[in-house]
């Protein structure tokens, strides 16, 4: 009998080399992660170095809860939406957001005047005609929905958010060394309790784009850097 042997019959299989990643898979979303990690302080650092720098004054404050621990929050007069109501372009841009559920409303009730909350829009600043030696507010003289084109020198646009009532700018709350907490409260103490109550004002840096970084506050006529 005649034996065939089976393994001659079968093919040698071959195995080929293992293609290698592209190189370009590795790096790019290394480079992605990089760019997203870096972009977080470049832009405050953006702004500081190319902002225009206005003052703005804060509400009146208590001592005992300006500074809780390492950090501090405060409130500015346009921080308040029944601050800006009167200015130029609010019942615009509230009407450009509420004007559906305005119509739904009997007439015997009063139209809407509040902007719902996450709405972004401007403030346009407009800095005081008069230099004087200490730091004076910046006056709110109109708001837009958009970023103008262009503006006078002496007026800049801050954009805000709404949330209820108030509107935040990004700039409501800092960072101060505990090691100063009580030196800082002592003199807002004395700054709110003498006869002509001081206003605490708060120098920042805004850019092209309506961002804004902190800089410094005053009390009385002593400056804090962040």
């Amino acid at each position: 009998m005649r034996h065939t042997s089976q393994s001659s019959s079968i093919a040698p299989t071959l195995i080929e080399p293992q293609k290698r990643m592209p190189a370009w898979r590795l790096w790019v979303p290394l480079l992605l992660q990089t760019a997203i990690v870096l972009a977080a302080p470049a832009q405050p650092l953006y702004t500081n170095l190319t902002g225009k720098t206005v003052v703005l004054k804060t509400v009146p404050v208590d001592p005992y809860d300006f500074l809780r621990g390492y950090s501090q929050t405060l409130n500015y007069d346009i921080s308040r939406q029944e601050n800006l109501r009167s200015l130029p372009g609010w019942k615009a841009l509230v009407k450009q957001h509420l004007e559906a559920k305005a119509t739904d409303l009997p007439p015997s009730v009063p139209p809407l005047n509040s902007l719902p909350t996450g709405i972004r829009f401007y403030v346009i600043l407009e800095a005081p005609a008069a230099k004087t030696n200490s730091p004076q507010a910046w006056k709110p003289v109109r708001v837009s929905s958009k970023m103008p084109k262009s503006l006078p020198a002496n007026q800049i646009a801050l954009k805000g958010k709404s949330s209820g009532n108030s509107i935040d700018y990004g700039l409501e709350s800092y960072y101060m060394p505990e090691a100063r907490r009580d030196e800082i409260n002592q003199e807002i103490n004395q700054a709110q309790s003498s006869r002509q109550r001081q206003a605490i004002v708060v120098e920042a840096k805004v850019d092209a784009q309506g961002r804004a970084v902190p800089i410094s506050f005053w009390v009385s006529a002593r400056r804090y850097r962040f």
